[in-house]
């Protein structure tokens, strides 16, 4: 009877909780008219039966924008919309702030392997014909969908509209790595002791690659160590919107290079979140890497031949 009274109340909470949109969710957005154009999609959410609250950060080009986002969570159709959201025209100059209002809408989908938003942001009435539809697949983090980490972000909450503008000899770099190895006991062990999940794999045309790595929205008190192929190139590093760079030459005799991102701290608002961009003198790749005290946010990096 305990037995069955035990399965029946995990049930009940499994259930409860495949029925809410807490958390943190991330992933990609795409232009729906083919252009290579990406955001990079961070979103916070709380929910109060059916509304929900929370904030919307996001990196398009150079830019990264955080702004509140409220709207309702219908839970027989699993279906979450939000409102009156402010994204950067995607044909704007550079530096022009030229906003489309849209609207999100999304499907919750709830498997063993995870939990997804799919869905599109929807230019309202007045911006349709300029501001293409925008698709998403957002992921949930489960190891930091709790109440209190959300609660704390949404109430450290800032607007943040930040443009960077980096010279050909990038004034904005906090910190240069160089390739070489270097010995941290400590780092290196618990570097071996955490999982690499790969975030995304990449494909280059040059074996010499400039990276550089920002703090992931608000600036937390995030820092980081770097691992190239598993071996340690640079350690205690504050993440920042100035970037950790690094000039890296790929080991030809490896079919996959691999960089690694791993956590020394959360920062205060977990989990370590960082953007990289990675730029082999043709194309851009921008990645947003997520580390934890047992995860390490790991890029595959594959040379075209």
């Amino acid at each position: 009877m305990k037995k069955l009274f035990f399965l029946l109340t995990l049930f009940i909470t499994l259930q409860a909780r495949s029925q809410d949109v807490v958390g943190y969710w991330y992933g990609i957005a795409s232009l729906s008219n083919g252009s290579p154009d990406t955001y990079l999609v961070e979103l916070i959410l709380k929910q109060n039966s059916t509304a929900v609250q929370g904030v919307l950060n996001y990196y398009f080009r150079n830019t990264f924008r955080s702004t509140k986002i409220q709207g309702d969570y219908n839970s027989s159709r699993r279906q979450l919309s939000l409102y009156n959201i402010p994204v950067p025209f995607p044909s704007a100059p550079t530096n022009m702030e030229v906003d489309c209002q849209m609207d999100f809408v999304a499907l919750h989908r709830v498997a063993k392997a995870g939990s997804n938003l799919s869905g599109r942001f929807l230019a309202k009435e007045g911006y349709r014909y300029m501001c293409p539809e925008i698709i998403f697949d957002l992921r949930l983090n489960e190891d930091a969908g709790n109440q209190d980490s959300v609660l704390l972000a949404l109430r450290n909450f800032k607007e943040t509209f930040q443009v960077w503008t980096p010279s050909g000899s990038d004034t904005l770099v906090a910190a240069t790595v160089h390739q070489r190895t270097i010995e941290n006991m400590v780092v290196s062990r618990e570097y071996k002791e955490r999982e690499n999940i790969v975030e995304q794999e990449i494909e280059v045309y040059s074996d010499s690659l400039q990276i550089d790595v920002f703090d992931n929205g608000e600036v937390d008190g995030d820092s980081i160590s770097v691992f190239f192929n598993d071996k340690l190139l640079g350690a205690n590093l504050n993440l920042s919107t100035r970037a950790i760079h690094m000039d890296l030459v790929l080991d030809n005799t490896r079919e996959i290079n691999t960089v690694s991102m791993f956590a020394n701290n959360l920062g205060s608002i977990p989990p370590n979140t960082a953007l990289m961009v990675v730029f082999d003198g043709r194309r851009r790749h921008e990645i947003r890497l997520s580390s934890t005290l047992q995860k390490n946010g790991t890029v595959r990096i594959r040379r075209i031949r």
